[in-house]
């Protein structure tokens, strides 16, 4: 069929490139350094299949059964003390249960954007967030990232050429490039959507994987103007699969927000839900994330000693304190979507650099590195084969 039948808002979309490495790295024995996931090594499969069983003969109905728009309610409410407990949930606030932090960025999306409104977000972003302000028609604008963050003097000077819808950030750990902006940048980004009158949405999946330095405070839980839309996510810390994430936002956001996911999926699965409420209720949750956290440190030391010893002096990285990613950059006109086509035919993968920019089609002299799923030999050897190939095309 052609086109002309297909709503405009979709038709410029293209499927997320990472996703298409995906189905490439499952079909055939390469190392991918390419991945966004937590490692299956913390996954608690056993306890949550204990879990699932106890729940079905138990609470089958509930578990079976449609439930609350807002989230099933024990979970919501363990949810909504530890946003209290961080000064992330405000008075003013409410909180709901999402099918992963994703849909939080769609119905924060879908509640606020028009056809048109400028979304500033960060160069490089990540692609979720960024094909679903495109679904929008949002107006993309990208603002180059720095070693504490986000330029904001980029962004103030778009601000006074432009009027901001939002400003899509994640400050800690950032996807791609695990760099985490500083409390003097948070702090003035606030200070900013309150002159230049704009909403801030912070992505915050990570946030629980510190592995180095000191915890910074979430701008969310700065915020006293409502400007601030919070994203997390249990997919980082216990699975991805069972798709639950949260949110925070105004009293007035929030209620829009639920009746947008009333329309997309009605609820967030009950099992899925009740599945976390029980794991976080009757395990040591805490010791489950330090778990990920201690392996996590060790996979990023690997591999940044690794890049250390074996990269060409022409490709720099970042070294994040938390988080499964780091970024790498070449000083020189190159292109690592060629790149990372040499990369494979090596059996190793990458995600190149334009895949999380604002123009996906353009030549990225970037690329992204995941540590939290390969095994520490495969680090060394995937790091190793992408140094030989950068060496080549170096010449």
């Amino acid at each position: 069929m052609a086109n002309e039948f297909m709503a405009d808002r979709v038709t410029s979309l293209k499927a997320s490139a990472i996703r298409e490495i995906f189905k490439m790295v499952g079909q055939s024995d390469i190392i991918s350094l390419a991945g966004g996931n937590p490692s299956a090594e913390i996954f608690p499969k056993e306890i949550l299949a204990s879990l699932a069983e106890k729940i079905l003969r138990e609470e089958g109905t509930t578990a079976l059964q449609y439930g609350v728009t807002e989230g099933y309610a024990p979970l919501r409410a363990k949810v909504k003390k530890d946003l209290k407990d961080k000064g992330i949930l405000h008075d003013t606030d409410d909180a709901l249960i999402t099918s992963g932090g994703q849909q939080l960025i769609d119905l924060c999306a879908k509640t606020l954007i028009n056809d048109g409104d400028v979304v500033a977000v960060e160069a490089p972003s990540f692609i979720g967030g960024l094909n679903c302000f495109r679904s929008y028609n949002g107006k993309l604008i990208g603002i180059d990232m720095e070693d504490d963050g986000m330029n904001l003097d980029r962004l103030e000077a778009l601000a006074k050429k432009e009027k901001i819808k939002l400003v899509y950030t994640i400050p800690t750990f950032q996807n791609p490039t695990g760099i985490t902006m500083s409390l003097e940048k948070r702090k003035r980004l606030l200070e900013m959507a309150s002159i230049y009158d704009f909403y801030i949405l912070e992505d915050n999946p990570y946030g629980a994987l510190r592995f180095s330095g000191a915890d910074i405070q979430t701008i969310k839980s700065m915020d006293d103007s409502g400007r601030v839309i919070y994203a997390g996510s249990f997919s980082k810390v216990i699975s991805p699969g069972l798709r639950v994430g949260f949110g925070a936002a105004r009293a007035d956001i929030f209620d829009r927000m639920v009746v947008c996911k009333q329309v997309q999926d009605v609820h967030t699965p009950c099992l899925n839900q009740m599945l976390v409420n029980k794991f976080i209720e009757e395990y040591d949750f805490d010791a489950h994330i330090k778990k990920s956290i201690d392996m996590y440190k060790e996979k990023c030391a690997k591999m940044i000693s690794c890049m250390d010893e074996y990269f060409p002096s022409f490709c720099t990285h970042t070294v994040p304190e938390g988080g499964i990613f780091l970024w790498c950059s070449l000083s020189g006109d190159y292109d690592t979507k060629k790149i990372m086509a040499e990369c494979i035919e090596k059996k190793v993968a990458f995600v190149p650099g334009a895949t999380a920019m604002v123009d996906i089609d353009k030549p990225c002299n970037q690329f992204r590195l995941n540590y939290s799923t390969p095994t520490l030999s495969d680090i060394e050897k995937g790091i190793f084969i992408i140094s030989e190939v950068l060496k080549n095309v170096g010449k």
